[in-house]
């Protein structure tokens, strides 16, 4: 296993799902299964694929900031600033497993919304 490689790996392939090659980053990363675990996005590679690629159609001047990465054998997570149209921020985490060829085979997330106001001056990234 490579833990590196699946960090970079991982970063590759949601910024360029993200920037809107959701095809191409399923061909390049993602193995033979791809277990979904967020319920707004179908199971499989297709459901992947056609969420990003409405995202692209729908909201094309969205950002993306990868501020963190950390991996433990198989998982890999990270840790992104996202800014999407009349400049809606949100943090993410995504989690990635990596099957023993290296490729992606399973996804988990959660999304906060940054709000206006804060109880500290501490950024959420």
């Amino acid at each position: 296993m490579n833990i590196k490689q699946n960090k970079e790996n991982a970063i590759s392939f949601y910024k360029m799902a993200y920037e809107g090659n959701p095809r191409e980053a399923v061909k390049k990363y993602v193995g033979s299964e791809y277990i979904q675990h967020n319920p707004d996005v179908a199971n499989g590679t297709e459901g992947f694929i056609a969420y990003f690629e409405r995202m692209k159609v729908e909201y094309p001047e969205k950002s993306i900031e990868f501020v963190r990465c950390i991996s433990e054998g198989d998982l890999v997570a990270l840790h992104t600033y996202q800014i999407w149209p009349d400049n809606d921020q949100y943090i993410t985490m995504d989690f990635f497993r990596f099957d023993e060829n290296g490729k992606i085979c399973e996804h988990w997330d959660s999304i906060q919304q940054i709000p206006e106001k804060s109880a500290n001056a501490n950024k959420m990234y």
